[in-house]
């Protein structure tokens, strides 16, 4: 069962520290561009505008015709500048090819009323990979709910993925809200933000969601590799965290080359606190890739 102050306390966090880490990424940022080397590439992420029947997604990629493409799938709340913040998709950018996308009501991202549930969230990925990847597979690497909508794309679309990276994502096993829950959730986002945006819609179908993935079959036999954090605080005893471990175990079903990672480091926002980590296994599974 979801842990809601749990879930609201990450995000009022999250969303607190926002100003501030803007402010200090954006100083570090320039005083780092001032120590770089002259010589070496500057990376530069392409806008598009996708066209999807109801509305359009706005897209962020490198393309350099890489053999992958590596694709990022954000958490519930989050836009595509979370993996951006601590430069883990800059520093992938640097020798694959990379695309970020904003879900709808996201960024810049138009909005879409319709139920915004994981089979949505799935078939919309879909069409932003087709209109970028030229063909080629992907990796996925997804955080929070990000890891729902990834691996339903998995599953839907095997021969497409070669691999996944999990990023304290979230699974049926342990975020199994009540209507209640899901009510407070949605609220939550409906008053802090406004009804258009997308956490607000998406978090009227949580409880569906889960519903729908435990429908789901095994994933692909292709690397996996999930990252987990253990870290014990306030709002995340032991047996929370065992908990939490176990639903990335279920992972690993029918899968000969899983690999699981724990830290008591960071929180759930891995990449923004370790994001050297996630960087170094989203390398591990290109490694493993022929």
């Amino acid at each position: 069962m979801i842990e809601l102050n749990t879930f609201l306390q990450d995000n009022l966090k999250s969303t607190k520290m926002k100003n501030l880490k803007m402010v200090a990424f954006f100083f570090i940022m320039a005083c780092f561009s001032c120590s770089k080397d002259d010589n070496e590439e500057k990376i530069v992420f392409q806008e598009t505008q996708i066209n999807l029947t109801s509305h359009k997604l706005t897209a962020f990629s490198v393309i350099k015709n890489s053999k992958y493409l590596i694709v990022f799938e954000s958490g519930l709340g989050d836009d595509h500048s979370v993996w951006q913040e601590k430069d883990v998709a800059y520093e992938m950018a640097k020798s694959s090819d990379v695309l970020l996308y904003d879900r709808a009501g996201y960024g810049k991202s138009e909005t879409n009323n319709s139920p915004r549930n994981i089979f949505k969230l799935r078939t919309e990925l879909e069409q932003v990979i087709d209109n970028v990847s030229n063909g080629r597979k992907v990796i996925l690497v997804g955080h929070s709910l990000g890891g729902m909508i990834i691996r339903d794309y998995a599953i839907h679309n095997p021969i497409k993925t070669a691999g996944l990276v999990f990023v304290d994502a979230s699974h049926e096993m342990f975020n199994n809200p009540t209507q209640s829950e899901e009510d407070q959730i949605f609220s939550y986002y409906n008053s802090t933000y406004e009804k258009n945006f997308g956490a607000t819609i998406e978090s009227r179908e949580l409880v569906e969601d889960t519903q729908y993935m435990t429908t789901l079959s095994n994933l692909p036999n292709i690397p996996v590799i999930a990252i987990t954090s253990m870290k014990i605080d306030a709002a995340h005893n032991a047996a929370d965290r065992q908990l939490w471990y176990n639903s990335k175990e279920a992972l690993k079903t029918g899968v000969t080359d899983f690999t699981h990672i724990t830290t008591t480091k960071s929180g759930h926002y891995i990449m923004l606190e370790e994001p050297f980590l996630v960087i170094e296994k989203i390398k591990s599974i290109l490694s493993r890739l022929p």
